[in-house]
């Protein structure tokens, strides 16, 4: 299978798709509870969400990160995830997407949502060859996230911790089949030239092979 350069893979239905957070338990268990972040959790800080699974798990450390203890898995409607794309600005700047630095800088300053493209990881957590998705949410976009997105919040600490386990087990077949299937997300065409998304070729591989590499 060719895998593009930059494309969001993820678990989604026809209303919602799942993103994940890892945060401590303090924050996380009154989320879960709720049905959507509550206090201690701070609107006024910006909130980055994940679409894959397997980068979140290279970023928490399988939920071992002091302050990532606890992974969430939400699921939010595709209108909000798409309307928060549409919104958004590059963290870093692309000459061939922004024209020139000042243009990018004062959209960058002004939108409510911040993306950036980093190494998609393997079941070991290595960099792979090509990347995901990375959304930050500030201002409106945090209160549209928490107040009209979510539909559900669900701790799956249990299950990181049940994966981690088999892999130091050395079972990394019994580890991948708990993975959640992750397929391509059908961006907008507008939507995925505003991040960016090429449609270049940069590695060719089966789907589960991406677990396993």
């Amino acid at each position: 299978m060719s895998v593009p350069a930059r494309q969001i893979r993820a678990r989604y239905s026809a209303d919602t798709i799942t993103v994940y957070q890892a945060y401590p338990p303090q924050i996380a268990l009154p989320a879960v509870a709720a049905g959507r972040f509550v206090a201690p959790f701070k609107r006024d800080r910006m909130t980055w969400i994940k679409p894959s699974f397997l980068w979140m798990m290279y970023r928490c450390g399988w939920a071992m990160k002091p302050g990532q203890e606890r992974v969430l898995s939400v699921d939010i409607t595709r209108e909000g995830f798409e309307w928060a794309l549409a919104r958004a600005c590059l963290s870093h700047y692309e000459r061939d997407l922004h024209g020139d630095k000042t243009t990018w800088a004062r959209q960058l300053k002004t939108s409510p949502v911040r993306v950036q493209w980093d190494p998609e990881r393997s079941l070991q957590l290595k960099a792979l060859p090509y990347r995901s998705l990375q959304v930050g949410l500030s201002g409106e976009a945090v209160d549209r996230y928490v107040d009209d997105w979510m539909v559900a919040v669900t701790d799956i600490t249990p299950m990181v911790h049940r994966v981690r386990e088999l892999l130091h087990s050395g079972d990394e077949q019994a580890a991948e089949a708990q993975l959640p299937v992750e397929d391509v997300y059908p961006l907008p065409d507008q939507i995925a030239a505003g991040l960016n998304a090429r449609p270049d070729v940069t590695h060719r591989q089966s789907a589960r092979a991406t677990a396993r590499t």
